[in-house]
């Protein structure tokens, strides 16, 4: 029952700070870790976990996708696929040991991300217009992709600051971008752990569900939170402390 309990909580709180500001991979992953899938397997699981909420945002920002200009859609999805398959492939070869000492850092930079995440969008999205141009631009997002398809936490944050770089300044537009981004790469990565039988899905079927519940309420809840700046040093003060504790371990 504290199996299911936990991993329930877990998936309702990740669905609804998704959907209201971010950083649910934050709980999600050392939910799973704790229930005791092993740190590869629980990554894995909790990309898989997060994609039907990816889904939906990109559907919820279809239009804005549609419109976006800045970059050509079919680059964004092809660089996206490949950034997934390159991530998830280097997650295939990394030893186990190797990926548990490498959590805490990767835990802690996503951290750093998420509470850097809005000065560094702003100053790039101030200052980098026209910086790149479209190889470059691809270069970056390749990058960004590569990381999300190896681990998932931050990953929105990071390509956010990524079209700032490039030149983007349209929020709507990025936002649009960033959740097609992250739905492309999430389903190509977790296409591969499937294939690489990396999934518990046990685990898999209560996490997911309760973070799709969880994303509508949060999406229900975010009209009436109105000091988000609040809510974000909350889920900072969280990343830093699964953080410590991944450290400790």
């Amino acid at each position: 029952m504290t199996f299911y309990l936990v991993l329930i909580l877990a998936g309702l709180a990740a669905g609804a700070l998704n959907a209201v500001a971010g950083g649910g991979t934050f709980l999600s992953f050392p939910a799973l870790v704790w229930t005791g899938v092993p740190p590869i397997m629980a990554n894995a699981t909790a990309t898989l976990a997060a994609l039907p909420g990816y889904l939906g945002s990109a559907w919820a920002f279809r239009a804005d996708i549609r419109r976006a200009r800045s970059l050509p859609v079919r680059l964004v999805l092809l660089v996206s696929a490949l950034g997934g398959v390159l991530g998830a492939v280097l997650l295939l070869v990394t030893p186990s040991a190797v990926f548990s000492g490498v959590v805490p850092w990767l835990l802690a930079f996503a951290t750093a991300a998420f509470a850097l995440g809005p000065s560094i969008t702003r100053r790039t999205t101030r200052t980098g217009r026209g910086a790149f141009g479209l190889p470059l631009a691809a270069v970056v997002l390749l990058a960004v992709t590569i990381y999300g398809g190896y681990f998932n936490g931050g990953v929105g944050i990071l390509l956010l600051a990524a079209f700032g770089l490039i030149g983007l300044t349209d929020l709507r537009e990025m936002n649009g971008l960033k959740n097609l981004v992250s739905c492309m790469l999430s389903a190509v990565s977790v296409t591969v752990y499937i294939a690489a039988g990396l999934i518990a899905w046990k685990q898999a079927l209560v996490l997911g569900t309760a973070s799709a519940i969880g994303g509508y309420i949060g999406a229900a809840l975010s009209r009436r939170i109105h000091n988000v700046r609040a809510l974000r040093a909350f889920i900072v003060l969280v990343g830093a402390t699964m953080s410590l504790v991944f450290f400790l371990r």
